[in-house]
């Protein structure tokens, strides 16, 4: 009888669970966001509260003068990546 040491334990399988974002077809950006979440994001850069344009898809802080990007329904909380804003 071969040893081949101690039993492996087995990882319990958790739920797949399929998460699809409801996108624009024209702009491919959410149409809605959840308000929790936007309650969590702040600011890299300045810390403070960040407002959801609809419009451009982004997330606009005023106080940095950026809107960062919604990519595929993930916020890219980047400055580099961010637009400036006038």
């Amino acid at each position: 009888m071969p040893c081949s040491g101690p039993p492996q334990a087995r990882r319990p399988r958790l739920p797949f669970r399929v998460w699809t974002p409801d996108l624009s077809d024209t702009f491919n950006t959410p149409v809605s966001v959840d308000p929790r979440l936007l309650e969590v994001l702040v600011c890299p850069v300045t810390r403070g509260k960040l407002t959801l344009d609809r419009k451009t898809g982004e997330l606009v802080s005023k106080g940095a003068k950026l809107a960062y990007p919604i990519r595929e329904g993930v916020p890219i909380m980047l400055p580099e990546e961010a637009r400036t804003l006038d």
